[in-house]
């Protein structure tokens, strides 16, 4: 399946070389292209995407709201936040406006391929430790989630509570069926079951319940 891609970025630079990076790979498409938020959100409508790669500083409404915009609508695109992780202090913004993970713009062109197929596939770590490092960083910052000490949680199980905490802490599947000493199935099971009682739309909406609710807490 060819995953379809709008780029939405307010420099026609990056725009074109994302454009010329993804026309090398046979399974990605570039759809179409937005310089502003409010276009991005008009072709998600008409293009239908599975993927939008968004920026976040862009003239006019910015990444944070047309992302809010777009997962709040019939479509089911997902978008990959296209940030400066030294200078931008909204990517917990765009996480709670329904972003479903993060494209770094110094990580390596690979690594940006796999992050859309990653977020196109329905799941929301790019990678553990990219997870960990940006939002462990900014929910330490003034209007991210407040530190909380934990607290139950109804309807989930003692097992699905460990599960959660590791999400949290940016483990895979894989790192989470190791920790607790189960199969990766298993854990992929957890996962999705706290996805359904939780009513969170992927993974990085179950990180942000675990720092909300104190079972995380960002490195001092």
């Amino acid at each position: 399946m060819t995953v379809r891609i709008l780029l939405a970025d307010d420099q026609p630079l990056v725009r074109s070389g994302l454009r010329v990076l993804i026309a090398d790979h046979p399974d990605m498409e570039v759809v179409g292209e937005a310089a502003t938020g409010s276009e991005a959100v008009r072709l998600v409508g008409d293009l239908g995407p599975d993927v939008v790669v968004m920026d976040i500083r862009m003239p006019g409404m910015d990444g944070i709201e047309a992302t809010r915009r777009i997962t709040a609508g019939p479509a089911t695109t997902r978008v990959l936040v296209l940030t400066t992780f030294d200078e931008d202090d909204h990517v917990y913004g765009a996480l709670r406006a329904g972003a479903s993970g993060f494209v770094v713009k110094d990580m390596a062109l690979d690594d940006i391929l796999a992050a859309i197929r990653v977020v196109a596939a329905g799941d929301a770590l790019i990678a553990p430790s990219v997870t960990r490092r940006l939002i462990a960083d900014f929910v330490r910052r003034p209007g991210a989630a407040p530190e909380r000490s934990p607290r139950p949680i109804e309807g989930i199980t003692e097992r699905e509570r460990e599960v959660l905490t590791l999400v949290g802490r940016g483990r895979s599947n894989t790192e989470i069926a190791e920790d607790l000493f189960i199969t990766v199935a298993t854990a992929k099971s957890h996962v999705s079951r706290l996805l359904t009682k939780l009513g969170a739309r992927d993974r990085v909406q179950l990180v942000i319940t675990a720092y909300e609710l104190g079972l995380v807490t960002p490195p001092r």
